[in-house]
């Protein structure tokens, strides 16, 4: 069936389906979207197995179609005889009860907790955590580059934290707990943020304490055009970075109560911190190690403009560029 009769058709039933009432016209609309919530999945999961090109174990490329597995086609390869599907080799593969993908897509575009999105799913609790990190697992990488213009650079800092950890290795804190000392240190996990003009945003886990020019030459170097103007704070590191690697570069002093100089402030990137921290709080604090993937959360949202729970899943099967 085409996808345009599929719409058509599912559209009458849902049609047919609402004049149905009681208990058992509320067992059939529901029996009625989980089917269509598997076939809208799988029809997401087909357009990356349409692109298939190579084979995901030995590269090559003389493949041919050799069934269907739990609803999706399986391909093997002429040269190493293993057989595949969209879905092999990607955090996806062996994840079960894919007529909820979408519902559980859904409350992540409501940013819900891992226990609300398993209790409105009807999943384990444990089941909706490990979905949410294989779903951000490919977005964690997932970023526009180059940026170019002028682009703000700036990063913000977090209490590190081991929650969840079996074993620790520091005492544990309660309520959060906060750093021994207030400067900047090693208790401290590094955000490093880029944006420009455009609204194209960066951003990076660099590491604990202070940002370097070691780690602005690993992280932020690959994602600048040649052509940028690098506007920051006055943090020595961002100074020294630009002018090893001959970029243009301007800041402003925010302890001496600069703000803007003409067309040079952080502004953007430090509203980019402010909505990512707030976004975090209903968490109740995330693991240090998985920072990335809540960077990719939010900038999916914010950025990538996810709005509906298939858009969630083609930005999980299909980073941008891809």
């Amino acid at each position: 069936m085409e996808v345009d009769e599929y719409a058509a058709v599912r559209t009458q039933c849902l049609a047919w389906l609402t004049r149905l009432t009681g208990e058992q016209g509320d067992g059939l609309r529901r029996l009625f979207e989980r089917c269509a919530s598997l076939a809208d999945c799988l029809a997401i999961i087909e357009e990356r197995g349409a692109r298939l090109r190579r084979c995901p174990h030995c590269a090559g490329d003389k493949l041919y179609r050799h069934g269907i597995l739990r609803g999706l086609q399986r391909y093997r390869c002429r040269q190493c005889h293993r057989s595949f599907n969209a879905l092999t080799d990607t955090p996806l593969a062996f994840i079960r009860l894919r007529e909820k993908w979408l519902p559980f897509l859904q409350c992540m575009v409501g940013s819900m907790t891992v226990r609300a999105a398993a209790e409105t799913t009807g999943i384990h609790r444990n089941t909706s955590f490990r979905w949410r990190h294989r779903f951000l697992a490919m977005a964690k990488d997932d970023r526009p580059r180059p940026l170019s213009g002028i682009v703000e650079a700036d990063e913000t800092y977090l209490l590190e934290s081991q929650k969840g950890s079996r074993h620790l290795t520091r005492p544990a804190r309660r309520r959060g707990g906060h750093a021994k000392k207030r400067r900047i240190g090693g208790e401290l996990d590094c955000i490093l943020v880029a944006r420009d003009r455009q609204g194209r945003t960066c951003d990076f886990v660099p590491g604990r304490g202070p940002v370097t020019v070691a780690q602005l030459q690993q992280h932020l170097l690959p994602v600048l055009d040649k052509a940028v103007l690098l506007a920051t704070d006055a943090a020595e590191a961002y100074a020294k970075f630009a002018e090893d690697n001959g970029i243009a570069h301007r800041g402003v002093n925010l302890r001496q109560g600069e703000r803007v100089l003409g067309e040079i402030h952080v502004q953007n990137v430090n509203r980019y911190h402010a909505a990512f921290k707030n976004w975090l709080i209903r968490f109740h604090g995330v693991a240090s190690r998985y920072l990335p993937h809540y960077l990719g959360w939010i900038h999916g949202l914010d950025c990538r403009h996810l709005y509906t729970p298939k858009q969630f899943l083609r930005a999980a099967l299909f980073p941008a560029g891809s």
